[in-house]
């Protein structure tokens, strides 16, 4: 019996998949969450070989959260569900080592085909989303910059972000000059829109 823990916000879309899936009978849909907040518990809990989550929680803490349950539970294979007009997320998804990626747009029995592989240790990437990962624009950014330019991206003068960061505030201006320079930006509020436009900020 293959174990799965569904993971999707929207209520309607999370209860059709639980259906469809428990119409296998090898497969076992043991948890259903809204988010991914409560993932890594319940995947201790429950202990399920395949996690089905949707690409759209991989914002803000979500990649955290995914490299987490993946980390604690070696043994259940991370599968994404996410659409081609979201590269970042599933750039992000790459980066946490998820196993496979589904497209929206695929049939139900193509999902569940996918998780049987993942559960027999296979990795499976949808070639629609590999294609549109691929064209997707990499941020030239660190992790660092990208820090700094969230911090800013409220509007904070340099000083907060740099107190809010632990920083100088001149360290703050050399990272506002070379966030300018890699996204070509006038300013910092153009430098955020590229940056939110691109999916390089959650």
């Amino acid at each position: 019996m293959i174990r799965i823990l569904l993971v999707e916000p929207m209520n309607l879309l999370r209860g059709a998949l639980a259906a469809t899936l428990s119409l296998e009978e090898d497969f076992a849909v043991v948890a259903e969450l809204g988010c991914l907040g409560e993932a890594p518990a319940m995947a201790r809990a429950v202990r399920p070989d395949v996690a089905v989550v949707d690409a759209g929680l991989l914002v803000g803490e979500g990649p955290r959260l995914l490299d987490r349950l993946s980390t604690e539970q070696p043994g259940c294979a991370t599968l994404v569900l996410g659409g081609p007009d979201a590269p970042a997320q599933l750039n992000r998804a790459l980066d946490v080592h998820v196993r496979g990626m589904v497209g929206t747009h695929s049939a139900p029995c193509e999902l569940v085909r996918a998780i049987r592989q993942l559960a027999r240790g296979e990795r499976v990437i949808d070639a629609g989303l590999a294609v549109a990962m691929v064209a997707a624009p990499r941020s030239p950014l660190s992790a660092r910059e990208l820090d700094v330019l969230s911090a800013a991206a409220s509007g904070k003068p340099s000083a907060e972000v740099a107190a809010t960061l632990h920083l100088t505030a001149g360290t703050v201006r050399n990272y506002i000059s070379g966030i300018l320079r890699k996204t070509g930006a006038r300013n910092r509020l153009e430098a955020v829109r590229v940056a939110e436009h691109a999916g390089w900020l959650s």
